[in-house]
């Protein structure tokens, strides 16, 4: 067994109040890491031509405010 699959097999087998609790600390922990992998791939210029694609795109006049 995998540690994934034992992880996955514990999670089946939390009782309500602990899934909830896991639950939360999860989506703060997931939200940290899609943070911290976004700043690095910003501080590389990975994100470079995405944003040079939306400057190009509000120059045009194709932008609209959200």
């Amino acid at each position: 067994m995998t540690n994934v699959q034992s992880i996955e097999q514990a999670i089946t087998q939390l009782p309500m109040q602990d899934l909830a609790e896991f639950r939360s600390w999860f989506a703060k922990f997931d939200a940290q890491a899609w943070d911290t992998q976004m700043e690095s791939d910003a501080a590389a210029g990975k994100l470079n031509v995405l944003a040079a694609e939306a400057v190009a795109e509000y120059k045009l006049g194709k932008a609209r405010e959200l």
